[in-house]
């Protein structure tokens, strides 16, 4: 059904579509009108057969999801940022226990400096831990990814992370085609959980191994997410026949055919991207873009087709790798790896912690890729005076005195860079 609906709202009447057992809640912007969605729904009784959990902490919203999961429900949980931080050794024990969790990530920079606003840092930090990760472009995608990522979860028995811009799209107001009953039904089976805590039969999870077992445990967790690789088209495919539009998919490519140089990024930027794109085909340039759906695992081989024709690839990320530049910059040259003739990589860190990504400066960025291009990574429409003067100050400090007290006595002083 078509709706005029805020995007965590339309999430929220997609997974309870999906039937959970129980869902974990604890708030944390922006994923926090998700769990409220859900926790309406379960109080007026349209989610039937459902225990909402209200806990006293991220780490005990995926801590009760893992209790849940593994006593044989259906369980969902979301959270952001310095959420996902505090739920970090959780996160890797529901990947290491195998268990088939879904949770949204309402994706928010970490501080500090503390800030609500969007960027990927979160996903990022977690990228290892053993989740799928499914980044929605859209609203419309996100709902789709979600009731994907029940069954995907659930056939691979590990958890899946569908992460979802704050703000930019978890309270935007857009049209939805929200699915109904029927359809989720046709493509979600009941759950049938692979392993299950039961009294009668008791047994031990995530005990302790020892050096002759750990290695194997972790290959059967890239196994997984190696089948992952062919499972998430077959999905894909099984929901665009029950909707009737193309749903998730491990990557899209837009006029990328006979591109010169293709654009790689993640999330709602791609939008933005595509926009870019169309305007500059109309000026004669051969550009097109690459828009990942599934970052872990991350399809390499897809990744190789697509771009090895090319001269130039341009990833855009909202993350930085403190040291390195940026995560999916690195990962996007370990695709290139080996090629024959691979096309000149240029890494271009965006949107950090929320500031717009403009059409203006990507096109100033694409242009630039191709007539001067850079080593290392770029940050886009970097402030590069307020940069300047605050290295400047930071030297004329150090020179004035070497003991901690003396240096942050003048911190403390010194005048605050003007505005910019």
């Amino acid at each position: 059904m078509l709706k005029q609906i805020e995007g965590s709202l339309a999430m929220a009447q997609a997974i309870a579509l999906c039937r959970p057992e129980v869902i974990c809640a604890y708030p944390i912007t922006p994923q926090t009108h998700i769990v409220e969605g859900v926790g309406a729904l379960v109080k007026t009784g349209e989610l039937k057969n459902c225990e909402f959990i209200n806990v006293e902490s991220e780490f005990a919203a995926l801590s009760v999801a893992i209790g849940a999961s593994a006593a044989g429900a259906r369980a969902y949980t979301a959270t952001a940022s310095q959420g996902l931080l505090f739920m970090a050794e959780a996160v890797y024990n529901a990947a290491g226990l195998g268990l088939p969790i879904v949770m949204t990530l309402g994706n928010r920079a970490i501080g500090a400096p503390i800030t609500i606003w969007n960027d990927h840092s979160d996903a990022m930090a977690m990228r290892d831990a053993g989740w799928i990760q499914l980044f929605a472009e859209t609203n419309q995608e996100a709902v789709d990814l979600h009731i994907l990522a029940f069954r995907l979860a659930e056939e691979l028995s590990m958890p899946v992370m569908v992460c979802v811009d704050g703000f930019i799209l978890t309270h935007a107001v857009e049209r939805v085609d929200v699915p109904d009953q029927a359809q989720v039904d046709a493509f979600l089976p009941p759950y049938d959980p692979v392993q299950v805590l039961d009294p009668e039969h008791p047994a031990s999870i995530g005990a302790m191994v020892g050096p002759e077992a750990f290695t194997e445990v972790r290959f059967l967790a890239h196994y997984k997410q190696q089948q992952a690789l062919r499972l998430i088209p077959a999905f894909s495919g099984e929901l665009a026949k029950i909707f009737g539009r193309d749903c998730g998919g491990l990557l899209r490519s837009y006029r990328a055919e006979d591109a010169e140089t293709i654009v790689v990024a993640m999330g709602s930027v791609c939008g933005t991207i595509n926009d870019v794109v169309d305007e500059m085909r109309e000026d004669g340039a051969r550009i097109g873009a690459v828009s990942i759906v599934s970052y872990r695992p991350l399809p390499v081989e897809e990744l190789r087709k697509i771009l090895a024709p090319a001269k130039n690839v341009v990833v855009v990320e909202k993350s930085i790798a403190v040291g390195v530049g940026g995560p999916l910059a690195d990962n996007i040259d370990g695709a290139l790896r080996n090629l024959d003739q691979r096309p000149r990589l240029h890494s271009a860190i965006a949107g950090l912690g929320g500031r717009p990504i403009t059409r203006a400066s990507l096109r100033r960025l694409f242009h630039m890729a191709v007539e001067n291009p850079w080593q290392g990574a770029h940050f886009l429409d970097l402030n590069e005076h307020a940069v300047g003067r605050e290295i400047h100050r930071g030297r004329k400090i150090r020179r004035s005195g070497s003991t901690a007290e003396n240096i942050l006595r003048q911190l403390a002083a010194a005048s605050p860079l003007p505005p910019v």
